[in-house]
């Protein structure tokens, strides 16, 4: 009887305790405090705060480590003048170093490029994606097959295919490549697209970006179109609705989450770029004429005896300032043409 009696008053507590859970929610808590505190609900709901931020604690530890820390150390860097890691000792603090990097031809090609880049292989890259997935979702026979097909340069070293690339793309004294057989054949004249003109190294570049960041965006695609309710669609089918009007009006309202997200990613990962350039043109991107931003920094640390560290930081602070600007520019139109459902 006593095990009896212990069971139903802890059942009965635990059925308090969850009442009085949802009576803390709502509005009675703020319209009598006093009784709030007298049932001791706010001891409560503070222990449970307390493990929130315990559950937190790991991630903001290793946030704060790893992110925050470093990017406060760079932002001071970049405003010290003539910083010499080696002594730890610097000159002066002033804006000298962004003076330098904004007037330095280096950074201002690497500027150029890095925009370039962007601008081509972000909107080409995403709208290729969302064709290739929507006409994955339509074919039914070995789809799985397909999309494997098109994951797989995703998987695969970015080095290993930009060797390939510059297998294809180079020319050397015994072949043209592969590339310039195909244009020789529709009767135009080879083209050198690693050490010839700037435009063709260019095309090179974002071909070869597109090609490595185009499958993770058919994956996401592929995905979203499949979680789209077919109701929808049998239901424009019959009030006679038309197949391109079904894709602006329903598909890519539903699917419009995700494309902000693909494209938000794009652009920060095409304003990192820096290995895809390595990967065609080797470490002299500069001599090549197409470094990056990311490239930049890495010379400016890396370069001669102990780099320059301030140039480097004033860089990496300018870069992500303009990350950020273009962060904040996409979340403002995502406001008006994403629809979250």
């Amino acid at each position: 009887m006593t095990r009896l009696r212990d069971s139903g008053f802890h059942l009965k507590l635990t059925d308090h305790n969850s009442y009085m859970q949802k009576l803390c929610k709502s509005d009675i808590c703020r319209l009598f405090p006093d009784l709030y505190k007298r049932f001791g609900m706010e001891s409560l709901m503070e222990k449970q705060n307390n493990k929130g931020w315990l559950y937190l604690l790991p991630a903001i530890l290793f946030l704060g480590a790893f992110l925050i820390y470093p990017l406060i150390d760079v932002f001071i860097y970049s405003f010290e003048e003539g910083y010499n890691s080696a002594s730890q000792t610097f000159y002066g603090i002033g804006g000298y170093n962004y003076s330098y990097v904004l007037h330095d031809a280096y950074f201002l090609q690497a500027l150029k490029n890095t925009f370039i880049l962007v601008i081509i292989t972000v909107p080409l890259s995403t709208g290729l994606a969302l064709l290739i997935s929507v006409a994955l979702s339509s074919i039914k026979p070995l789809q799985e097959l397909f999309q494997t097909v098109f994951f797989l340069p995703y998987v695969t070293n970015t080095l290993a295919v930009g060797l390939v690339f510059m297998i294809l793309f180079k020319k050397t004294p015994y072949s043209d490549g592969l590339v310039n057989l195909l244009i020789h054949c529709f009767g135009g004249s080879s083209v050198d697209f690693i050490e010839g003109p700037y435009w063709a190294k260019m095309f090179v570049l974002c071909f070869y970006t597109v090609w490595v960041v185009m499958p993770f965006k058919i994956l996401i695609l592929t995905s979203a179109l499949a979680g789209v309710n077919p109701v929808y669609y049998n239901a424009a089918r019959v009030d006679g609705t038309g197949r391109i009007r079904m894709f602006l009006k329903i598909t890519l309202p539903m699917i419009s989450p995700m494309l902000f997200y693909l494209v938000i990613t794009g652009f920060i990962g095409a304003f990192k770029a820096y290995s895809d350039a390595v990967a065609l043109f080797g470490t002299n991107l500069n001599a090549a004429g197409m470094n990056t931003i990311v490239g930049y920094v890495y010379d400016m640390l890396y370069r001669d005896s102990g780099g320059y560290p301030s140039y480097a930081s004033a860089a990496a602070i300018i870069l992500f300032s303009i990350v950020l600007t273009i962060t904040c520019i996409n979340l403002l139109v995502s406001k008006k043409h994403v629809h979250y459902h």
